[in-house]
């Protein structure tokens, strides 16, 4: 039979594609042997627009919807009443007035540093929970909100309304020093938010800063079954390797039951439509169906400002934005021949990191999204929740996600970050300048990859940063 070509590749990523040996799997994990990375809506684009195309595979008519997505997820919202009444509505306290504000060109946002501030790294709050009390709650929204202050530090606000705080970071040098006496120099986040202008804060609160990950392959992790990422939790490390990954089980409005959790630093949003409303809700103050509420609370007073409607983003323009975010697609995979690339995936598993980072799963079948069923993807995520030590830990609970646990990030794409925006930084609060430095933050059940990446010469030490710049 012949090897068919796909029309959206250009000749040398589709002899590559067909000349790629089968690698010799690494302690029990694939080595990719492709670079389709997000099955065959891959797309080859390395710029600075690598994350803003859609699924190479997406029929015309969808890339219409697409398009009107885009118009929605690109374009500022503005306060009520407005004449562009389709986008207004926005607070009375938000983050930012577009999701292009934080998901800058569809990519990760970047943290606070000496350039100025940043909207695309915000805290979220809560206060400790009673268990008995605050069961209900804790079942529907996975933790307990701050009293006045709500679920997310807002520190924007319309014309004559404050916003709620400031939030202010500063810099604290840490010293790593490597097997060989190599000194890498991290920088450890301190937060503050001051001004605040709703009363003081509770004396109990819980902080956890989150910075806007990349949009690429949303809809692609939304079909991995759930029996294949249950499959992968091992509560009690029964296989002995030190990791011992769990599924979040959040709430899905849609349905009013509990569901596995995929998206989100901590795993606390079902579905990629429910995280967008999410989003709307907190970070831009619009209300939807799905969340008809947003952050600001009863003490601030926010009723008494014009809305944009009821909701303010319509179930037609909801659909919209949703389809766009799980529709963009995964760039393909550079360099996959090159010597230190492959010496750099063989680390990679032999030191554990394939063990959260899970290289490959099979989408299962989408009735209405023939882009995205049975597709081979390479996400190097097991979308669970990992212990990953004090130093990461914002001690902040969201549902079964505890203080210091956090979701493993996929990693498809992350070569290209700094390529779409170059302050951009790594991991869940940005700090990590380099790729580098976030591999030397890990610690808990990723403890022992980083202490054997600390052990490597110099040259395996670039050869796993250059697989992983290649992803």
């Amino acid at each position: 039979m012949p090897t068919l070509r796909p029309k959206y590749l250009t000749p040398w990523l589709f002899a590559l594609a067909v000349t790629q040996t089968h690698a010799t799997p690494t302690a029990d994990y694939p080595i990719q042997d492709t670079p389709m990375t997000g099955g065959d809506g891959t797309v080859e684009q390395f710029d600075h627009n690598a994350f803003s195309l859609p699924q190479g595979n997406l029929s015309m008519t969808k890339r219409l919807d697409f398009s009107v997505g885009n118009s929605f997820f690109r374009n500022p919202w503005v306060e009520a009443p407005a004449s562009t009444d389709a986008r207004d509505g926005l607070g009375p306290l938000f983050n930012t007035n577009s999701c292009q504000g934080c998901h800058i060109k569809d990519g990760r946002g970047h943290p606070q540093d000496e350039q100025g501030g940043s909207v695309s790294l915000f805290l979220r709050l809560a206060v400790p929970a009673n268990p008995d009390e605050d069961a209900e709650l804790l079942k529907q929204h996975g933790f307990k909100p701050a009293p006045v202050y709500g679920s997310q530090l807002q520190t924007a606000a319309i014309p004559g309304v404050k916003p709620e705080a400031d939030l202010v970071v500063s810099w604290e040098t840490v010293i790593d020093t490597l097997a060989d006496g190599t000194e890498v120099t991290l920088r450890k986040p301190v937060y503050h938010i001051e001004n605040p202008n709703y009363g003081p804060l509770p004396d109990d609160l819980l902080v956890s800063p989150r910075m806007a990950p990349a949009m690429i392959g949303l809809g692609l992790l939304e079909h991995i079954p759930e029996s294949d990422l249950v499959a992968r939790e091992d509560l009690n490390d029964a296989n002995g390797d030190g990791i011992s990954g769990k599924a979040n089980r959040v709430w899905n409005k849609a349905t009013n039951q509990t569901v596995l959790g995929r998206f989100g630093w901590k795993a606390a949003e079902p579905t990629v439509h429910q995280q967008s409303m999410g989003a709307f809700a907190g970070d831009m103050g619009l209300t939807s169906s799905t969340s008809p509420g947003t952050d600001c609370t009863a003490a601030q007073g926010c009723d008494q400002y014009a809305s944009g409607g009821d909701p303010e983003v319509s179930d037609k323009v909801a659909g919209f934005v949703s389809f766009y975010a799980s529709s963009l697609a995964v760039p393909a995979r550079r360099d996959l021949n090159d010597p230190d690339v492959q010496a750099g995936a063989r680390q990679f598993n032999e030191l554990g990191c394939a063990g959260c980072h899970t290289p490959r799963h099979q989408t299962g079948d989408v009735a209405d999204r023939p882009d995205l069923s049975q597709q081979t993807i390479w996400p190097y995520t097991d979308l669970l929740l990992h212990d990953m030590g004090p130093a990461l830990a914002d001690g902040r609970p969201e549902f079964l996600a505890n203080g210091n646990e956090w979701r493993t990030p996929p990693l498809w794409g992350i070569g290209l970050a700094q390529t779409i925006l170059p302050r951009t930084g790594f991991l869940h609060d940005g700090r990590a300048r380099t790729l580098e430095e976030a591999v030397l933050w890990h610690g808990g059940e990723a403890q022992p990859a980083a202490d054997g990446y600390r052990s490597l010469d110099a040259t395996d030490r670039q050869a796993l940063i250059r697989f992983l710049e290649s992803l």
